[in-house]
């Protein structure tokens, strides 16, 4: 059984500096994906109190809801379609300060209104799925952000 302790109180550039060698042995003992995205999430969701924390994974040419952390949320993503389905598309992190400004947003929550995805990809660089994290503050997330999640998101093996 593993844990994660967070020094919440400081910056978000230490939270997760503190975060990354404890994700990383936390996943390194599971080799069940499903089982490695749920900590993900949870560990995220827990440490920086976000909206919502989940991955869509690409399945018959669509995005297809994951492990996730927060409340109800849209089950599938077409490619090119809101923020999920653009960073798929593009194969791009994408930051979005105010989601109401974002061109074809798939509003799942009213309460969201920031976002962060990044695309995942396995070896020949093909999107295999996309981690999105929602706030329901706006701007609530910057390269910082895309920074660190980049590299924890590299501690999972697809």
């Amino acid at each position: 059984m593993h844990s994660v302790e967070i020094n919440t109180t400081q910056g978000k550039e230490e939270i997760y500096l503190q975060l990354l060698p404890q994700v990383k042995a936390l996943l390194e003992g599971e080799e069940d994906i499903i089982a490695n995205l749920s900590n993900f999430c949870a560990v995220l969701k827990t440490t920086f109190n976000w909206w919502w924390v989940g991955f869509y994974l690409v399945k018959n040419q669509e995005l297809v809801l994951g492990p996730f952390q927060g409340p109800v949320a849209c089950t599938r993503i077409a490619l090119g379609k809101g923020v999920c389905g653009s960073s798929w598309a593009q194969n791009e992190i994408l930051i979005v300060p105010n989601v109401n400004d974002f061109k074809g947003h798939i509003a799942c929550s009213s309460e969201s209104l920031s976002e962060i995805v990044l695309p995942i990809t396995n070896a020949s660089n093909q999107v295999i799925g996309v981690l999105d994290v929602d706030s329901e503050h706006l701007a609530h997330f910057d390269e910082v952000d895309a920074t660190y999640l980049k590299q924890l998101l590299s501690y999972l093996k697809f």
